[in-house]
């Protein structure tokens, strides 16, 4: 896939994601939003993973560890028991 094309889905997907998350609320559909947005890899799709810069680790990282954070909430604060 265009790897420039693949900017723009994980751009809006992110902006999507960080939407539903600090104004709708809705943790659930942030972390389905944000852990979509992990698909479309914004950097070079033709590099290995070992090969990459430690930066856009990071960056995978930290996106992953936000996604569970908002999977944590969704299911931390939706349980009303």
């Amino acid at each position: 896939m265009n790897t420039q094309f693949n900017k723009f889905l994980y751009l809006g997907f992110l902006l999507l994601g960080i939407f539903q998350a600090f104004f709708s609320k809705d943790y659930m559909q942030a972390a389905a939003s944000l852990g979509i947005a992990l698909a479309f890899d914004p950097f070079n799709q033709e590099q290995k993973w070992n090969e990459r810069p430690t930066w856009q680790k990071v960056v995978l990282f930290v996106h992953l560890a936000f996604v569970a954070a908002m999977f944590g909430f969704g299911i931390g604060l939706n349980d009303k028991v």
